[in-house]
């Protein structure tokens, strides 16, 4: 039975054209993911289903929930019907969510807004579906702020919130894109089972086929606000007709070839190193308590090496790396970049700093957005004893932007005007500007799309040749992290568990948490043309 229809649908807002005739269905239980890259319409598809549009959108076209045209509702019907027939999740969680209302009162809140409950009831229907998603309340009590979650605990409670009103239809957007590989693996499969179990129709929305190519009964690929090809899921990754589904595809299980490392003397010497928090104090007179972030961790990074990091979200990567740039102090133990501490005393060592730069997550989130990217990129510049000036200081900035390949002349435009996978070229750039010994990468290829990802990949590969980098890769992702590293090290509660050659630790893992990791990682299945 057909649960949501879209026909010909059209978008356009203001004078631009989003998207043009798209027409799929989906029926009752029905998993049909809808990918692409960034830009190609996945999201807008999914905003109009629900008529969550801004101002100046027009649509043609039908969009059919069962009987009703949702097009023609009236704003108080489009009300009533989110959350009731149709609930979503969105892609992130901390967003999604409002940071002074405890979780029991979001969930609750879902349910009095659309019947007339008690509070009481409701928070009970609350603490009912949360237990549903994986948050018992003995574990985690309704009066918690979504501060206290972690990441896929907090994507829990936004689906809780979707589902708490049994919708007939529910949709994903991007539900895992942040997450690690097994809280990933555990949202998917809660995803899956919530479709199975009501009945539910679930439009998941993502730009990585791996994710979806076991869950989904069917694939929908977009690409400039069209439908290029869509059908059951074996027989499309079977039988893929259309060139840029088989991109999508190629860049999914993109890999590089590294150039051969440098001389094998130490670069980053990292000893015995602790690090505590202090925690609030239980009691009036109590004392403070402690958590141990990083405990008791040991490595060797070499010149010309590229080093991997891997583990879940709260193993203690993050505090790792401020430790590693000198932005928090460690209570023991040692950390020598060239053979100088990262700390002199409790202030970090300057001297060591200006050789350690760090491209983060988020390319948009890392830049001013009121100035210009050749202001931008010379930001390290004022680490320096004596910065460069005048036509030096031009051609340091030309310098950066050809080797990330762009142009000179981009120095002159705001960051608002590129794309994500520019964006991340010029944090690059930003970090190779002073030609640092070592170079930090935070989750820089998390937010980005598989084609996307491939062309940053391949970059690296290009820097390697050229500037025989040395770099520290922080990666959820696998699949990134044996490919673009020599050597990995593996992150749990604080401490490495297992380390080794890139190869030998995926093919041969010594650790359970090790083979977990990788158990729960995303694989494209084997396809028809690949087959023996």
């Amino acid at each position: 039975m057909t649960l949501l229809s879209v026909q010909n649908l059209s978008l356009s807002i203001h004078q631009f054209d989003i998207l043009h005739d798209v027409t799929f269905d989906i029926a009752s239980g029905e998993i049909v993911a809808i990918t692409g890259e960034s830009g190609s319409g996945k999201s807008m598809t999914a905003l109009a289903a629900m008529q969550l549009l801004p101002t100046g959108a027009q649509t043609s076209g039908k969009i059919l929930l069962g009987d009703k045209d949702v097009t023609s509702l009236s704003e108080p019907q489009l009300c009533d019907l989110r959350g009731n027939d149709v609930g979503m999740v969105f892609q992130e969680p901390m967003t999604a969510l409002n940071p002074v209302k405890t979780i029991g009162d979001q969930v609750a809140e879902t349910i009095r807004i659309h019947e007339a409950v008690s509070k009481v009831d409701a928070m009970e229907r609350a603490a009912e579906t949360l237990e549903r998603v994986g948050l018992p309340q003995s574990r985690f009590p309704l009066s918690r702020f979504p501060h206290e979650l972690s990441g896929g605990q907090r994507q829990r409670v936004v689906i809780a919130m979707a589902i708490a009103l049994r919708p007939r239809l529910l949709i994903a957007d991007e539900p895992t894109t942040a997450l690690d590989v097994t809280t990933q693996a555990q949202i998917l499969a809660l995803l899956t089972k919530l479709a199975r179990e009501d009945g539910m129709g679930l439009m998941m929305i993502t730009h990585d086929l791996a994710v979806v190519a076991e869950m989904a009964d069917r694939i929908i690929v977009m690409r400039n606000g069209e439908i290029v090809e869509q059908g059951p899921t074996r027989d499309l990754l079977d039988n893929m007709q259309h060139d840029y589904t088989k991109m999508l595809f190629a860049a999914s299980s993109h890999t590089v070839q590294l150039p051969a490392g440098g001389p094998s003397s130490a670069l980053l010497n990292v000893t015995n190193v602790i690090r505590e928090y202090t925690t609030p104090r239980k009691t009036l007179f109590g004392k403070p308590g402690s958590f141990r972030a990083v405990n008791n961790v040991s490595f060797t990074l070499n010149h010309g090496e590229r080093l991997g990091l891997v583990g879940e979200s709260g193993c203690g990567k993050s505090t790792l790396t401020r430790a590693l740039l000198g932005l928090d102090p460690v209570q023991s133990g040692s950390i020598l970049l060239g053979g100088e501490p990262v700390f002199t005393g409790n202030k970090p060592n300057l001297d060591v700093r200006r050789r350690i730069q760090v491209v983060f997550q988020d390319p948009f989130g890392s830049f001013n957005p009121r100035h210009r990217v050749g202001r931008q990129i010379t930001e390290p510049f004022h680490l320096l004893d004596s910065p460069p000036m005048g036509a030096q200081r031009q051609k340091a900035i030309d310098e950066a932007l050809v080797a990330v390949g762009l142009s000179p002349s981009d120095a002159n435009k705001f960051i608002h005007e590129f794309s994500g996978g520019q964006r991340q070229r010029i944090a690059i750039a930003r970090a190779l500007i002073i030609r640092p010994e070592l170079i930090l990468f935070d989750e820089a290829v998390s937010a980005l799309d598989v084609s996307v990802r491939a062309q940053i990949l391949d970059l690296l590969v290009e820097l390697c040749e050229s500037y025989a980098l040395s770099y520290l890769f922080i990666s959820h992702d696998l699949s990134v992290v044996r490919t673009i590293t020599d050597r990995v090290l593996v992150m749990k509660s604080g401490e490495i568990v297992e380390q080794g050659e890139t190869e030998t630790v995926f093919s041969n893992p010594q650790h359970s948490y090790t083979q977990t990791l990788i158990d729960a990682a995303p694989v494209l299945p084997e396809l028809k043309g690949q087959r023996p």
